[in-house]
C-alpha cells in the first residue's frame, strides 16, 4: 500500500512538473444550424481569446483545459416590408474546453473534447442596408435563451518554436440557444464555430 501512494506521489508531481501554462487567442468564423437545415444560414466573425494548460497524461498522449471568452452567432440577409435587413445574432459565452491531444509528433498534435460553455451576452443587431446603412441593435435577450452550452470540438495545432504554436479547431455545438418557452419550434439552433489562432506557451 505504501509503494503504491509512493507511486502515485511520484507519478502527481512529475505530472505538475510537466505542466506548461499558456495564453490564445484568435478568430471565430461562427454559424447557427436546425436540425431540419444542417447548412448554416450565415457566417459571422468573431473572436476567441484566453488562456489553458497543457499537461501530459501519456506518452504522446496531454489533455489541455482551457478558459476563453468566445464570440458566436450568426449573420444572414432578411427583408421587411421591401427593406433589406443584414441581421447578425451575437452570442458572446465564457468557454471551458478540454481538449485530449495526441501529439504526433513533438511539434503537431491532434486533438478531440468537450466544450462546456455559459451565455454572457445575446443582441441582434439590424443594419438597413436600403436606407444608408442604419444600425440598430437590441438589448441583451440571453433572459430568453438557453445560457449553457454544450459542443464537442475537433482540431490540430503545429509549434514553430518550443512556444508559439498555430491552433484550430471546430467545435459543433448539441444544445438548443433556445430555452423551452422561447423556441417557437421543433427545430433545436445550435452554435457552431470554425476558431484559428495562434497560442504562446510561458
Amino acid at each position: 500500500m505504501k509503494k503504491l501512494f509512493l507511486g502515485a506521489a511520484i507519478a502527481m508531481s512529475s505530472l505538475t512538473f510537466a505542466q506548461q501554462f499558456g495564453i490564445k487567442g484568435g478568430m471565430n468564423v461562427s454559424s447557427l444550424s436546425t436540425d431540419s437545415q444542417l447548412s448554416d444560414q450565415g457566417s459571422k466573425i468573431g473572436f476567441n481569446a484566453g488562456l489553458f494548460m497543457n499537461a501530459p497524461i501519456a506518452e504522446n498522449f496531454s489533455i489541455q483545459p482551457e478558459l476563453l471568452y468566445s464570440q458566436m452567432g450568426d449573420k444572414y440577409d432578411q427583408t421587411i416590408a421591401g427593406t433589406t435587413y443584414a441581421r447578425s445574432r451575437h452570442l458572446d459565452y465564457v468557454t471551458l474546453p478540454v481538449m485530449f491531444q495526441y501529439n504526433a509528433t513533438p511539434s503537431f498534435y491532434l486533438e478531440a473534447g468537450p466544450e462546456f460553455g455559459l451565455m454572457v451576452n445575446a443582441k441582434n443587431k439590424f443594419t438597413n442596408e436600403t436606407d444608408n446603412n442604419t444600425i440598430t441593435e437590441t438589448g441583451d435577450y440571453k433572459d430568453q435563451l438557453n445560457t449553457f452550452n454544450l459542443g464537442v470540438g475537433l482540431g490540430a495545432g503545429y509549434y514553430f518554436t518550443p512556444n508559439i504554436g498555430l491552433t484550430a479547431r471546430y467545435v459543433a455545438g448539441f444544445t438548443d440557444i433556445y430555452n423551452s418557452d422561447n423556441n417557437g419550434s421543433d427545430d433545436s439552433v445550435k452554435n457552431n464555430v470554425f476558431q484559428v489562432g495562434l497560442a504562446y506557451k510561458f
